[in-house]
């Protein structure tokens, strides 16, 4: 949306008006892992400042920012030394231009400086106040744990989604549902529909919900296309239907996880 020309916003926009849909959270580029941190920071900040107009338009109020691509070498591993003093320099300028403009930025735990485990998406919230999450349960599932040194097999654990969300659930303003398997054998990750995987789906749901969570949830299903992917495509109708399904399923599980959650003592005293 930062992106696309002004005829083309301005035919969003009235597609969205009268239709009872909004847009409760806008999915930018802005600092994602496309971008390097010892990269120019003029297109970030040029994206920040032409979404900021369009979402005033809308009425959106949060918007998903990144914390920069993970500096690796030249054989794809992660280097010690992250640039962390000009990357949360650049956060905070970020994070300054949206808050000024009433809009709450929230970072997701993705393939970026904050998604390398918690104790980086912790240490980064610190140094950028007014910084909150997205917390998204599927990308842990596929992400290398950081913290944990290489095992002998030259390769690192994947992160736990419920032990990541458990050190960062206080900073959580939304949240994407995404689930998904990986097979330390085949070095291969299958994306499932939401509580079919090892996110956590269940067990993160239900502490929200009885911890008074009342904020939004997306669907990011990635099951029959992959927008990283260019490889992987499938017909519109397809997506579609997938989709709908997708968020179907997570409905029921939402309902009875929900069930559960306010017959526990916490959720109806944080109700009351």
């Amino acid at each position: 949306m930062h992106d696309i020309p002004e005829a083309a916003f301005e035919a969003a926009v009235a597609t969205l008006a009268g239709s009872g849909v909004s847009i409760n959270c806008f999915g930018s580029a802005i600092a994602n892992w496309a971008k390097q941190v010892d990269a120019p920071f003029t297109s970030s900040l040029e994206e920040a400042q032409r979404a900021i107009p369009r979402m005033q338009r809308l009425g959106t109020k949060l918007v998903r920012i990144m914390s920069f691509a993970v500096r690796k070498d030249a054989d794809g591993r992660p280097v010690t030394d992250q640039l962390e003093d000009e990357r949360f320099r650049r956060l905070r300028e970020l994070v300054a231009l949206f808050t000024a403009n009433g809009i709450t930025p929230v970072h997701e735990n993705c393939m970026n400086y904050g998604g390398m485990g918690w104790h980086f998406t912790l240490r980064m919230l610190e140094a950028v106040p007014g910084l909150k999450l997205v917390y998204d349960t599927g990308n842990p599932t596929h992400s290398d744990d950081m913290t944990v040194p290489p095992g002998l097999d030259g390769h690192r654990p994947k992160q736990s989604s419920w032990d990541f969300y458990r050190q960062v659930r206080d900073h959580i303003a939304y949240v994407h549902m995404k689930d998904g398997i990986f097979d330390p054998v085949t070095r291969t990750h299958v994306h499932t529909f939401a509580g079919d995987g090892t996110g956590d789906v269940r067990a993160i749901v239900r502490d929200l919900l009885t911890r008074g969570y009342d904020g939004g949830f997306s669907m990011e299903p990635h099951l029959k296309v992959v927008f990283h992917d260019a490889s992987v495509k499938s017909d519109a109708e397809v997506r579609y239907t997938n989709y709908v399904e997708y968020g179907r399923r997570f409905e029921r599980l939402l309902a009875e996880v929900g069930a559960d959650a306010e017959s526990r003592p916490q959720a109806k005293s944080q109700q009351a």
